[in-house]
């Protein structure tokens, strides 16, 4: 697949540092254009209707969100380009929409690239840009999204409706309030990173809780935690301290 692609970044060295990786590392990029702000990458994208844009975050005259929403709706794949900020960086996650840090590493952006040519046809890059500018604002922890993709679907979760993620080898299998279950293909620790946040914790190496979902604590055994799904989840020793403390401070 061809890609018509477009580069929006403010600072030149930047961007067409990316545009010589471009030509260098991904073949299926055919044609590529630059901009070099707000003003000049909206009549960029009206004009060439690219396939696929790359767009800094921040830039002299605005930013790359409110870019998009001046744009109503697009039919592009979208990669944000960004400075490292865990905060927005969890935005992103969340949203699933990708993005590179700066400096844009040569394998990251042939991942990001492949992964543009095969979401090309998908139609829910709206909804994620959605959930990517609530998480970037203020709403509260009981709206805060998170979208998870499985080999047949792409689900819009709430953040407060996750009972328990569990870790099976290298999948996390997610459960949901009232009765859901989705299995991811990602590691467990990359959703403990996202989520711990919003409230989760890891009581053991293979589980992972929101701790507004806890009925119970049960000593027996060396302690397990009962969830509202009255599925039971151990703690191991060395949380069992953390877990006692977190319980009670609620």
């Amino acid at each position: 697949m061809a890609l018509k692609t477009l580069v929006i970044d403010n600072e030149e060295q930047i961007r067409k540092g990316l545009v010589k990786q471009l030509k260098a590392l991904c073949p299926q990029v055919t044609e590529i254009h630059e901009a070099g702000g707000v003003a000049e990458g909206i009549k960029a994208i009206n004009a060439l209707q690219p396939d696929l844009v790359f767009l800094d975050v921040e830039m002299d005259d605005g930013t790359g969100i409110e870019l998009i929403k001046k744009l109503g709706t697009f039919n592009f794949q979208l990669v944000f380009i960004t400075a490292h900020d865990k905060y927005a960086i969890n935005a992103f996650k969340l949203s699933a929409i990708d993005f590179l840090l700066k400096p844009i590493d040569a394998e990251d952006l042939i991942n990001a690239v492949d992964k543009a040519e095969q979401n090309i046809k998908s139609k829910t890059l709206d909804l994620q840009f959605q959930i990517l500018q609530e998480s970037l604002s203020s709403i509260t922890i009981n709206e805060k999204k998170i979208v998870l993709k499985d080999s047949e679907s792409i689900y819009f979760v709430k953040v407060s409706d996750i009972v328990h993620c569990k870790a099976e080898g290298p999948y996390t299998e997610f459960y949901l309030v009232p009765q859901q279950k989705i299995t991811i293909s990602k590691s467990l620790k990359e959703y403990e990173e996202l989520l711990e946040p919003y409230g989760f914790i890891r009581t053991h190496h293979s589980h992972l809780i929101n701790v507004k979902r806890i009925v119970r604590f049960d000593k027996a055994d060396g302690g397990t935690l009962i969830l509202e799904n009255k599925q039971v989840v151990p703690v191991s020793q060395r949380k069992k301290e953390q877990i006692l403390e977190l319980l009670n401070n609620l």
